[in-house]
């Protein structure tokens, strides 16, 4: 409701006719109203700027305004304000395109008497709350509306993650378990047969199985610590020379396999820096495998270490079977794999898990690729001096 006194800003460059309608407002016994008169558009404009009112009466014809063109400037300036347009010709066409372009009301100043001026300025404050109210209203709908939606999307996603989660367990798991009951079995079955280097052989494969079912269920926990928040940095110093040294020596089993050429590069000789050893791993890990990976055999891979002061680059480059701009574009998703990897082995969790380690580390990872040419990744990450 209209509170008990109302302030109305009165736009009219007729002295006369703004007397008469403040003297029809003295007249009103329902209400008080405070009337503040301006001439102009523009003293209207600075006046909203300065002070508040409940209502706005507005002449069609003003010195520096003529027509509805006033009604978009005053709306813009206060959008809350009703406004009632005062005009000395009974247009019902202007009436109407007056109230669609936002006026609350519309007034014949020779049909203006104390009862249809009250009336026309309470009704249309009365309007415009509940026009106020209805978008508010709307407003808070809208935006619940978004977050349901975002949280069904995100449900369904979770469904998803787990259905594929579930899905690639299945599948991975039972490879290396199928591994390790058949080469139990035939430990078993044929003891007495068995050579000891087919008895070795046959422990081998188990070791194997037994590593690559942990490292599957070690890159899950990861992901899952990710995507809940609790993946944090336990930096401790490491030698980033003798870190990646380490790693090359790790994946030479499978380097020789498809001997393939590394030419390892390093800038320093001391390239001590606090980072947490195990994210790091992970990064480097699936990074430099991927590249062993889908690199032709006999191919050549450049892993560069660059040490400056305030960050630390690695760089890996192959000439392998490369990622499609397509793939690219969902390469640090879980479960995601390109088209192109054929039947090669393979999670789709390991450059989900770079990307969560890269950014629990606040670092940066660059992908430059082509199908049939080759991948660089490029990883950033800053140092703490020591």
């Amino acid at each position: 409701m209209v509170g008990h006194s109302v302030r109305i800003l009165l736009i009219e460059d007729s002295l006369a006719e703004a007397r008469l309608l403040q003297e029809y407002l003295h007249q009103a016994e329902s209400k008080q109203f405070v009337l503040v008169h301006v001439k102009r558009l523009q003293e209207a404009l600075n006046e909203l700027r300065q002070n508040s009112y409940d209502v706005i009466l507005l002449d069609l014809t003003l010195p520096d305004s003529q027509g509805l063109s006033s009604l978009p400037l005053l709306i813009a300036c206060a959008p809350s304000i009703p406004i009632v347009v005062l005009t000395n010709t009974n247009d019902e066409d202007l009436a109407i395109a007056a109230v669609r372009q936002g006026a609350q009301d519309y007034l014949v100043k020779r049909q203006v008497n104390v009862n249809v001026l009250v009336r026309a300025v309470c009704y249309a404050i009365e309007r415009k709350q509940a026009l106020e109210s209805l978008r508010t209203l709307n407003t808070t709908l809208e935006h619940r509306v978004e977050e349901r939606t975002a949280e069904l999307v995100k449900a369904q996603e979770i469904n998803q993650f787990k259905s594929e989660f579930v899905s690639m367990l299945s599948h991975d798991i039972r490879n290396p378990l199928n591994t390790i009951l058949l080469a139990a079995g035939l430990l078993q079955n044929n003891e007495d047969k068995l050579t000891q280097e087919k008895k070795r052989s046959h422990l081998q494969m188990i070791r194997v199985a037994i590593k690559n079912m942990a490292q599957i269920l070690d890159e899950v926990s990861l992901i899952g610590k990710a995507e809940s928040g609790k993946l944090q940095c336990e930096i401790i110093a490491i030698d980033l020379e003798g870190f990646c040294r380490q790693l090359l020596q790790e994946a030479q089993l499978n380097i020789n396999e498809k001997q393939l050429n590394i030419i390892f590069t390093c800038n320093k000789t001391s390239n001590e820096a606090l980072l947490d050893e195990t994210l790091l791993r992970h990064i480097l890990g699936n990074v430099l495998g991927n590249a062993i990976k889908y690199s032709l055999p006999g191919g050549t891979i450049n892993f560069e270490l660059t040490v400056q002061n305030h960050a630390v680059m690695f760089k890996i480059q192959d000439w392998g079977i490369g990622i499609s701009p397509e793939d690219q574009k969902q390469l640090f998703q879980p479960f995601h794999r390109g088209e192109n990897v054929g039947g090669v082995a393979g999670t789709g969790l390991g450059l989900a898990i770079v990307k969560k380690c890269v950014d629990a580390h606040g670092g940066e990872i660059i992908v430059n690729s082509e199908v049939g040419v080759g991948t660089t990744f490029t990883v950033i990450l800053p140092l703490i001096n020591i």
